[in-house]
């Protein structure tokens, strides 16, 4: 398998730079962008809660900066019990390198070892690396020292989380990419109906879209709502 189709295999098609609502991220955005295009800071780190986006931005990264002819590694350290350390190896190699969720590492040794010297070697080659966390770099527990210092080396960026206004305008974003209208009632519905994460608020739009298409009907509250309380 071509390392091109390994990583598109890894992205979501979805996860796109023109998908994002930045809200009070506008100036991660601007960083991450400049990133891509192989400009800017060499290291950058975000970190924020679940459902904050980290995993689109970084997807959104990859994406851009292969269509800039860049080459491009992506990584999600959620699967590291499947995975050997190893894996790194030859990383550096690749002009961008995207670690996704690096709390997953924190306490183990043989992982933080293999970051930090994929750190050292990417920053050797002059290649650029993005990283995400749940957490600031101090509070992620790391237990290698070296590794610490290196997190807290770039650029490092909290992703606030986006107003209930904001979440609208990302959820009529998603429908609209997806050739539907949520008129602001419904989604101001959903936002009342359902948790406030963007990955539920998402999933539930692909699920009613789905819907909208099999019944011919338009996604106003009346129908949102009938799909909704009829759902498992």
């Amino acid at each position: 398998m071509s390392q091109q189709l390994a990583l598109e295999l890894q992205l979501r098609a979805s996860a796109r730079f023109s998908s994002y609502v930045a809200g009070p991220n506008a100036e991660l955005l601007r960083q991450v962008q400049s990133l891509a295009q192989g400009e800017g800071e060499s290291f950058v780190l975000c970190w924020g809660a679940s459902g904050s986006g980290k995993t689109h931005l970084l997807q959104a990264c990859c994406h851009a900066a292969t269509e800039h002819g860049h080459t491009v590694a992506y990584l999600s350290l959620k699967d590291v019990d499947t995975m050997p350390p190893g894996i790194l190896e030859g990383w550096e190699q690749f002009e961008l390198v995207c670690l996704d969720d690096m709390e997953q590492i924190a306490g183990r040794p043989d992982w933080e070892e293999a970051v930090f010297h994929l750190y050292n070697r990417v920053r050797e080659q002059g290649g650029r690396l993005l990283v995400s966390a749940a957490r600031a770099p101090a509070q992620l527990g790391v237990e290698l020292a070296d590794l610490q210092s290196r997190l807290s080396w770039g650029v490092v960026y909290p992703i606030h989380a986006l107003d209930d206004t904001q979440r609208c305008k990302a959820m009529q974003l998603r429908a609209r990419q997806k050739g539907c209208d949520l008129p602001d009632e419904t989604a101001a519905y959903l936002l009342r109906r359902l948790p406030r994460e963007l990955p539920v608020l998402f999933d539930t739009l692909d699920r009613l879209d789905e819907a909208s298409l099999e019944a011919q009907r338009k996604l106003t509250v009346p129908f949102v709502k009938s799909v909704l309380e009829n759902s498992p």
